[in-house]
C-alpha cells in the first residue's frame, strides 16, 4: 500500500510538472521589435506592388487598432471581429476598420511569415478584371492604398489546435476591400501623392497621417485565454489526499 501511494505521488508530481509548463511566449503589442517587423513587412509589400501604385500611402502603427486586435485575439475565435461591421466599435476615430487573421504555430511565427502568407494570395487576384479565383481579401487589404494605419497582435490559443497554436490579427484604418474597387491606382510610384506628401520607398508619406497617437482610454473588451496549470498549492493538496 505504501509503495502504491508513493508511485501515485510521483505520477501526480509528473502530471503537475507537465501541466504547469509555461505556454509559448509571444510578443506584446508594445514590443518595439514586433511593431517594427509588422510595419516593415507591410510597407515592403506596399512599396513593391505589381503593377506599381501611384497613390500607395505609407503605413504606421496605431495603438487603438493594436488594442482591438489583441482583445479579439484573446477570444481565440477563428473568425472576424463583429466590431468591423459596426461604426466606431473597432476604433474611436475610424468609422470602420479592416481585419486580417492568420492561424498557425507560435514556435515558427514571425510577422514577416504571416503577412507574407497574406501577400501570397496575389496569385489568385487579377488587378485588371478585379476577379479573385480563390481567397485574396487578405492581400488586397494589405495593399489597400488608403489604409495608412495598422495595429497587430498575437495570442496563443491551444483550443484552436495544438499547444503552440497561435492567432495573429491585424486591424487597418481606414478599412479597405470595398466591393468593385481596386486596392490602389496603377501608375508611376508616388505620382498621385498629395501636395504635402513626400515620396520614400515608393510610398506617400504624410507627417500628419504618420503621427503617432495615444489612446489611453480605448479599452476594447477581451480577456487573456485561460491557461490550465497545476501550481504548488495544487500539488500539495493532491499529495495530502493520498495519505
Amino acid at each position: 500500500m505504501v509503495l502504491r501511494n508513493k508511485l501515485s505521488c510521483f505520477w501526480i508530481l509528473g502530471f503537475c510538472l507537465v501541466a504547469s509548463k509555461s505556454p509559448p511566449t509571444v510578443p506584446s503589442i508594445n514590443d518595439r521589435s514586433f511593431i517594427d517587423d509588422c510595419l516593415a513587412a507591410h510597407n515592403e509589400i506596399r512599396g513593391n506592388v505589381e503593377p506599381p501604385a501611384a497613390d500607395m500611402k505609407h503605413m504606421t502603427w496605431d495603438e487603438a487598432l493594436a488594442k482591438t486586435a489583441k482583445a479579439w485575439a484573446n477570444q481565440c475565435t477563428f473568425g472576424h471581429n463583429p466590431c468591423t461591421s459596426k461604426p466606431y466599435q473597432c476604433h474611436p476615430t475610424f468609422k470602420y476598420s479592416g481585419e486580417n487573421i492568420w492561424l498557425g504555430g507560435s514556435i515558427k511565427f514571425t510577422p514577416v511569415s504571416a503577412i507574407g502568407a497574406w501577400y501570397n494570395e496575389i496569385q489568385f487576384y487579377n488587378y485588371s478584371s478585379l476577379l479573385c479565383s480563390k481567397v485574396c481579401g487578405h492581400y488586397t487589404q494589405v495593399v489597400w492604398a488608403n489604409s495608412y494605419k495598422v495595429g497587430c497582435a498575437i495570442t496563443v490559443c491551444p483550443k484552436l489546435g495544438r499547444a503552440e497554436t497561435a492567432i495573429f490579427i491585424c486591424n487597418y484604418g481606414p478599412e479597405g476591400n470595398y466591393l468593385k474597387m481596386r486596392p490602389y491606382t496603377k501608375g508611376e510610384s508616388c505620382s498621385m501623392c498629395e501636395k504635402e506628401d513626400t515620396c520614400r520607398n515608393n510610398l506617400c508619406e504624410n507627417k500628419e497621417l504618420d503621427a503617432i497617437k495615444k489612446y489611453p482610454n480605448w479599452n476594447p473588451n477581451g480577456k487573456a485565454p485561460q491557461q490550465t496549470a497545476c501550481n504548488l498549492l495544487c500539488l500539495v493538496y493532491a499529495l495530502l489526499r493520498m495519505f
